[in-house]
């Protein structure tokens, strides 16, 4: 299997689980968490939409040759392990009330920074230039 294709399939199961744990937080959570957790899981939904939405557009630029393709790599790996820790801490902070889930939501983050740097690098380097 291509990167590409990998990258797809990855971005696909990220987009619909988002989209199941928005309709969960919607019709089951609203009733049992507080306005304070229901906000952090749907942040973490929504920041799990955007990164699959991303790791389409690493997959696509990846494709089209139009970015170094070890920097698209990277920003791939970086926004898919990014979301899994960024959103999963959050998920486990609104579901448990564990405080201190939240403190591990930063590295998710700065992964997920790395990915957006380095798809803006990769972008700028092109490929054969």
């Amino acid at each position: 299997m291509t990167t590409e294709r990998l990258f797809v399939a990855i971005a696909a199961a990220l987009g619909g689980t988002a989209v199941a744990a928005g309709a969960f937080a919607t019709h089951a959570l609203r009733p049992q968490l507080s306005d304070r957790l229901l906000t952090i899981f749907e942040t973490a939904a929504r920041y799990q939409m955007y990164h699959a939405l991303a790791l389409l557009l690493v997959a696509l630029v990846r494709s089209q040759g139009l970015g170094a393709p070890g920097l698209l790599t990277a920003s791939g790996w970086a926004f898919v392990v990014g979301t899994a820790v960024f959103s999963g801490s959050l998920y486990a902070l609104a579901l448990t009330g564990q405080n201190i889930l939240g403190a591990v939501a930063p590295l998710g983050g700065a992964a997920l920074m790395v990915g957006w740097g380095c798809l803006a690098v990769a972008g700028v380097l092109g490929v054969g230039e």
